[in-house]
């Protein structure tokens, strides 16, 4: 969390200032311990090492607080209620002073996406290169759903109403299949196409530059809905009271896809 002495400061002091003190000091205190050669040599080093100013850093502190903010207004209200204001009122500074790290409401809600869209991936592609197959894929976006529920909807569920993400985060999306469609190429190679698969092979576009076969790409983008399908109502809560295990349901969706097709 951010220190609010640094964000909030007098009335007017916005937490662009606290930065640019802490990019002062940082700046004296250097020079007065290493000398004006050494505070040089050492900010050439930093520089060349890539390492973050104190200005940087206190930048990527405040807006990793606003993120965190804005995870707990989904949780209570949803992406669409999601206000820089309310955030600015519970982090005790003025809105415009949030609109220095984040210009609007859909900037942040990007970024929000591509931070969950890029654990997602990271988590399958993780499992991918050991070897996982179409399974152990779909227990891994079990997993990482039901760890967190709002960040599976911000991406899965409803549309945010007026936001369209930009091509970056289709770019981050398209890992996640790209690891689900060699899982299942490598599963059942031999295996008779389907009148849907026919159509997808002139259909492809959504697989990128895959080479996976039309009988692949029907069986990732089957695995696809019908995994997201179970997962979306489980996680909707519309099993609740149906007295059945929303897991072994999954396992057994899991099981049916795996199965030969013919």
């Amino acid at each position: 969390m951010v220190d609010k002495t640094g964000v909030a400061g007098a009335a007017d002091t916005d937490a662009a200032a606290g930065a640019d003190a802490d990019a002062k000091s940082g700046g004296k205190a250097g020079a007065k311990t290493g000398g004006k050669a050494g505070g040089k040599t050492g900010a050439k080093s930093d520089a060349k090492a890539g390492a973050a100013t104190p200005r940087e850093r206190y930048r990527a502190q405040v807006r990793a607080e606003i993120k965190e903010h804005a995870w707990k207004q989904i949780a209570e209200a949803g992406a669409s209620a999601l206000s820089l204001n309310a955030i600015a009122k519970q982090m005790g500074v003025s809105g415009p002073a949030l609109y220095r790290y984040f210009a609007g409401r859909d900037e942040l809600i990007t970024e929000l996406i591509r931070d969950a869209y890029r654990s997602l991936a990271d988590a399958v592609h993780a499992a991918a290169v050991t070897g996982a197959d179409p399974a152990g894929l779909a227990h891994v976006l079990r997993d990482w759903a039901l760890a967190d529920p709002h960040r599976y909807f911000l991406i899965y569920g409803t549309p945010v109403p007026g936001y369209h993400a930009p091509e970056e985060i289709t770019g981050i999306s398209s890992e996640i299949m790209a690891d689900l469609l060699t899982a299942c190429a490598a599963l059942e190679p031999d295996e008779p196409a389907t009148p849907f698969a026919a159509h997808l092979a002139g259909h492809r576009d959504w697989a990128g530059d895959h080479p996976a076969p039309p009988a692949a790409l029907h069986r990732a983008i089957t695995f696809w809905t019908r995994l997201h399908g179970v997962l979306s109502l489980e996680l909707a809560g519309h099993f609740t009271g149906m007295a059945f295990d929303p897991a072994l349901l999954y396992e057994a969706e899991i099981d049916d896809l795996r199965a030969p097709r013919g």
